[in-house]
């Protein structure tokens, strides 16, 4: 009895390491948070972004981009990991969870809740999350390959 297999079956790597996920994410997570520094400095600055408008201080904006890279990257190894599929499944994960990201700061343009909240302050912060999940999923796919 032989065994075929599919021509079209992708094959199986090495898992990904917990290790490698975390420090994918963290380095990814420091290179966007320092490159988000300067896009909301340049927001701040000659776009006339208010100063209290805190979402655009450097502290919220190191934190939750490098917690934000690094719980992408520990996503994204699951995903390799398990899914015998994967590129095909992060290629619509991807854009999906970057769109659902937007939906605060959509809610933020439609509500003007937040003390110092510009409009060029918001799209700001919708650019970063762009540039973020630019940056996070180059090192990503570089150091896990999807299959």
């Amino acid at each position: 009895m032989t065994t075929s297999t599919s021509a079209s079956a992708p094959t199986r790597r090495s898992a990904v390491s917990f290790g490698t996920a975390l420090r994918t994410g963290a380095v990814a997570g420091v290179v966007a948070a320092v490159t988000n520094v300067v896009i909301s400095a340049i927001a701040r600055g000659p776009l006339g972004a208010s100063d209290d408008f805190v979402p655009l201080t450097p502290g919220p904006i190191v934190m939750w981009t490098i917690v934000g890279a690094i719980i992408g990257a520990v996503g994204w190894r699951l995903i390799v990991n398990r899914s015998a599929h994967s590129r095909v499944l992060l290629n619509t994960l991807v854009p999906t969870v970057l769109v659902l990201s937007l939906i605060p700061d959509v809610a933020l343009l439609a509500t003007d809740s937040v003390a110092g909240q510009t409009t060029a302050g918001v799209v700001a912060l919708m650019v970063m999350h762009v540039v973020t999940a630019v940056i996070a999923v180059s090192a990503y796919r570089k150091a896990m390959p999807a299959s």
